[in-house]
């Protein structure tokens, strides 16, 4: 049986010419495009943040009535990136079943996941929902000074980082090609944000990384597996540490950056073909396990 899926990669933020924008994950939405199993095909309809008459985005604020199946939403704002009717709109398209991918970064870059029930709360910043643990409220990644906690040193941008699996392995994170039939690398970042799996939510935190500066282990990914009130199954949601797991930038460092990054490069995805592998397999697999119940994988 042949069937479309279709996921729209959306931004918080206007377009910008220097500055990370959905152009910044071109590189994944021609991945996404390209991916067809089983009959089973994907199309994708990337974009910025546009701002209504009313002052909420008109995609997202009526997203439950649109025709899309998931929403991999990469938060890159600090602050005013969704607005009340945006997440309203969000909501209701979980609550009919569509899957979220919500991606965000260092400090309060993506704040505005806050104001998102569910998938908002797994999200941990600066100034709102900060982490629970005192002793993390403190700079991790140390190389860049005007960036603070939450600012966890996975690695340089270009190389990759060894994950780590919390038992049981998820779904996620299987990879038939890998010589341990896991997910073994995701793209580095020198300061990712920080998740974790939010009290009375059905979900649980699938995959850690460590530290390159402090050795200290932090969340890479939760996924979710909800109900509502009434005990009916919401759809599949999953919380990204940092939305450079996805970049062009971090899976290729020749797409080039902003200017304000400053940090050096590393050489890590280019040299070892397992690890782009890898990532490009998460992806295929947050593609179909965020679908609705129809095309899941089990």
């Amino acid at each position: 049986m042949e069937r479309t899926i279709r996921i729209l990669v959306q931004t918080t933020t206007p377009g910008a010419s220097d500055d990370w924008s959905v152009e910044s994950l071109s590189l994944l939405a021609g991945h996404l495009a390209s991916l067809e199993e089983n009959g089973t095909r994907f199309e994708v309809t990337a974009r910025n943040r546009e701002s209504g008459s009313s002052g909420g985005d008109p995609v997202l604020s009526s997203l439950e009535r649109s025709g899309f199946d998931e929403i991999w939403l990469f938060a890159l704002d600090t602050g005013g990136g969704l607005t009340h009717s945006d997440c309203e709109g969000i909501t209701r398209f979980r609550q009919r079943g569509g899957g979220i991918l919500a991606a965000r970064d260092h400090q309060d870059m993506g704040i505005s996941l806050c104001t998102l029930g569910g998938i908002g709360a797994a999200h941990h910043f600066q100034t709102k929902n900060p982490e629970t643990d005192p002793d993390r409220l403190t700079p991790d990644d140390r190389e860049t000074p005007s960036i603070t906690w939450p600012n966890y040193h996975s690695g340089k941008n270009g190389d990759f980082q060894r994950i780590t699996r919390v038992e049981p392995s998820h779904p996620l994170l299987r990879n038939p090609a890998s010589p341990s039939g896991w997910i073994e690398f995701f793209p580095s970042h020198p300061h990712e944000g920080a998740v974790d799996a939010p009290a009375g939510e059905e979900a649980r935190v699938i995959a850690t990384g460590t530290s390159m500066t402090t050795g200290r282990p932090f969340n890479l990914a939760v996924a979710f597996e909800s109900r509502n009130e009434n005990g009916n199954r919401l759809g599949r949601g999953v919380a990204e540490s940092s939305f450079h797991h996805f970049a062009d930038y971090n899976w290729d460092t020749s797409r080039g950056h902003p200017s304000f990054v400053t940090e050096p490069e590393g050489e890590g995805m280019k040299n070892e073909p397992r690890a782009l592998a890898d990532i490009r397999r998460y992806v295929r697999n947050l593609a179909f396990w965020l679908a609705p119940d129809a095309s899941r994988e089990k």
